[in-house]
């Protein structure tokens, strides 16, 4: 019987392991990530973005977040903390910022006392809203400097750069959920404003 059970498996090897690099994994089963891909885990993604201008407001460094909701269902969060850190991540070579929109799990606090990236209600964070989003583009003021940087589907489109000079600093990231992921991508003006009432 043992030898039956197991004769029809006889070809199980290393070719067998699937592997899903990057965010892959996340567009792959959305569910896991963000509960569902109906209306609620759509709100979710939002929920994700302002986790982290949250954070920074309790930090005592931002005094202010802005969500807008575009005509086309394009969300944007704007807030006055920090900003997202845009020097190299010592270990991953890339700017923080880009580590923390496309890898999973790259939450945590970049540097002793730095930036938190937070893992929202879910614990997943803005990576997996780059994942579920069918493009996403993150602007830093920092430095004197607004940086720029777009990922479409969770990937790395253009590296990030300089494209003016500001005072203050703070983060925006407008992103438009993926019509391939979520049944439906409109997002609900009372659901948002109902929860971030909660928030505040």
């Amino acid at each position: 019987m043992e030898d039956k059970l197991f004769s029809n498996h006889s070809n199980y090897d290393a070719s067998q392991i699937q592997v899903l690099e990057g965010l892959e994994a996340v567009r792959r089963r959305p569910g896991m990530y963000i509960g569902t891909t109906g209306s609620r885990g759509l709100h979710q993604l939002v929920y994700e973005i302002v986790d982290n201008s949250i954070d920074e407001a309790v930090a005592g460094f931002c005094t202010k977040i802005e969500i807008i909701i575009h005509r086309d269902n394009v969300i944007t969060v704007i807030d006055n903390g920090r900003g997202i850190p845009v020097d190299l991540h010592p270990q991953m070579g890339k700017p923080a910022v880009e580590v923390a929109l496309t890898m999973l799990h790259a939450g945590g606090k970049f540097g002793g006392d730095g930036y938190k990236v937070s893992g929202g209600l879910h614990g997943v964070g803005m990576s997996v809203v780059n994942a579920l989003s069918e493009w996403l583009e993150v602007k830093v003021k920092r430095d004197e400097k607004i940086y720029f940087q777009r990922f479409e589907r969770g990937k790395t489109v253009s590296e990030l750069k300089v494209i003016g000079k500001c005072k203050g600093t703070g983060t925006e990231i407008t992103f438009k959920p993926d019509g391939e992921i979520f049944e439906e991508t409109v997002f609900e003006f009372d659901i948002l404003a109902h929860r971030l009432r909660e928030l505040s």
